[in-house]
């Protein structure tokens, strides 16, 4: 059995759960003991990060080493690709989303309170995100991933999509999707895996946006 250390709002774990339903895995979820960034906690992982997994005695944190560890201890249904050079492609857009993308996300997570929002600071925020969105279409127009299975690369895209859309709404954060971007989104939505997690997940999204309402 697979532990996985979590907090319910955490977008790195909501990516690995992506993960761990496509390869059909089963796994508890735990809070960490003593509360997040907790001594108690640290005793276990070092490093104090939200996710982390423990699995046969061993642990390991960060969303996507254990990813790659996973995708090594269980092959069965592989999320890379075999190629080395796409391999090197699959990993280069998981670096777009975990270096840029995703961060343009968190810079907004400041501005959700509706009290203190800077709204200087949110169309600042869109245009980050515009810009990181524009630099994904122009990876996808070169990509030769193939389209009909779902990689590593692709679980941190649906669960930070599903984000940006949350607000768009909750803040007026503008943000230009461009087309490729979207049937992108799109695509994803269709893999179970992608679906049945981001229905898991919406709760905890919604709960969290809470205090962006006046």
């Amino acid at each position: 059995m697979l532990t996985i250390y979590n907090v319910p709002v955490s977008t790195y774990t909501a990516k690995l759960r992506v993960t761990l339903r496509h390869k059909g895995l089963a796994w508890e979820e735990l809070p960490p003991p003593g509360g997040y960034g907790s001594a108690e906690y640290k005793a276990i992982v070092p490093s104090g990060n939200i996710p982390a997994m423990v699995h046969e005695g061993f642990m390991l944190a960060d969303s996507e080493a254990i990813a790659e560890y996973l995708n090594e201890a269980f092959p069965e249904i592989p999320m890379l690709p075999t190629d080395l050079r796409q391999r090197a492609k699959a990993r280069e857009f998981g670096r777009l989303h975990d270096t840029r993308l995703e961060p343009n996300v968190r810079a907004l997570f400041p501005q959700v309170a509706y009290a203190t929002r800077d709204m200087d600071a949110v169309q600042t925020c869109g245009a980050a995100l515009s810009q990181s969105l524009k630099a994904l279409d122009l990876l996808l127009s070169h990509s030769q991933l193939p389209t009909d299975q779902l990689w590593l690369c692709d679980a941190g895209f649906a669960i930070t999509f599903a984000w940006i859309d949350a607000m768009e709404t909750a803040l007026g954060v503008p943000v230009d999707w461009p087309a490729p971007v979207r049937a992108y989104q799109t695509r994803l939505k269709g893999f179970s895996a992608v679906s049945d997690e981001l229905e898991f997940y919406r709760p905890a999204m919604d709960d969290y946006l809470q205090k962006a309402r006046p």
